[in-house]
């Protein structure tokens, strides 16, 4: 099982390559680089590998190994953890799960929301693309700690934690599809460029700043009234937080470089996979007390 466990968790972390992949064709606008076509590129198996292309093909080919992975996954948990187990419902959703970022991305290349595209359905497809990324995250790292002793959820018995644990959840996941609509508006209309065009791209990337600084600041009053001696909530989550603000400040003083762009998302995937271990472990079924002989 710790073989298992230990693939689980690599797959989590290949997932999140993938994510900074696909946020690489976003920022170059490479979105277009196979044309109309999925899952060929450019009508081949293998296209030439310049430019757009080159980028955009990376992230499918990428993509595909995530999927065979994620097969694997479930092919070996399903095999070595009893019917019931807590990881089976990880890896399903898992499965699910990525099976959504194919037809989503399909969709997207299909419909030609990419490059260019500043339409209302990308602006609602990209977000949405983000949050069933979030759902993959999640299953993937709950996967792993399942399979690394971590208990099952007592969520019907969690009480006011599972109320802080859900409303902690809803807040990250509306701040990150802010931040993917914020990182689209960067993209087509950046700032200080003399494009002549107004979007409500350009009115709706203010929300995803503000949000942020609200969010953080009721996060660490509550971190601060709590202190909480566990690892991941008292040192990993402050850490994480404050860094993804100085990033994000540096995303605006520099000019949204792609590299800050890459480094920003990687903090936020990192805080999210956090967010969720640190419920996780919030919230299983406490540990049976030992029993005393004599």
């Amino acid at each position: 099982m710790i073989r298992l466990a230990r693939y689980a968790w690599a797959v989590l972390l290949f997932n999140i390559g993938v994510i900074l992949v696909g946020a690489w064709v976003r920022a170059t606008g490479s979105g277009a680089g196979c044309g109309r076509s999925w899952p060929a590129c450019q009508g081949e198996l293998i296209p030439d590998l310049e430019g757009a292309t080159a980028i955009e093909f990376s992230h499918r080919a990428v993509s595909g190994v995530a999927l065979a992975l994620v097969a694997i996954l479930v092919i070996w948990v399903f095999r070595l953890v009893p019917r019931g187990g807590s990881a089976r419902i990880g890896v399903t959703v898992a499965a699910l799960s990525i099976v959504g970022e194919a037809l989503i991305g399909a969709a997207i290349v299909l419909a030609e929301w990419v490059a260019d595209d500043a339409s209302v359905a990308r602006a609602v497809a990209v977000p949405l693309h983000l949050v069933n990324t979030l759902v993959l995250l999640a299953a993937l790292a709950l996967t792993g700690f399942w399979l690394s002793g971590g208990r099952p959820l007592a969520w019907d018995q969690a009480g006011t934690t599972r109320r802080w644990v859900v409303a902690g959840g809803v807040a990250l996941i509306a701040l990150s599809a802010t931040g993917a609509i914020t990182a689209l508006a960067d993209t087509l209309f950046p700032k200080g460029a003399s494009s002549g065009e107004e979007s409500f791209l350009t009115a709706l990337r203010v929300i995803h700043p503000i949000l942020a600084v609200f969010a953080a600041s009721v996060g660490w009053l509550l971190w601060r009234r709590a202190q909480p001696p566990d690892l991941l909530v008292g040192v990993a989550l402050p850490t994480l937080v404050g860094a993804m603000l100085m990033s994000g400040i540096l995303n605006v003083i520099l000019g949204v470089p792609v590299w800050l762009q890459l480094v920003h998302l990687f903090l936020a995937d990192a805080l999210w996979v956090t967010y969720v271990l640190a419920s996780a472990a919030a919230i299983q079924v406490p540990a049976p007390e030992p029993q005393l002989s004599g």
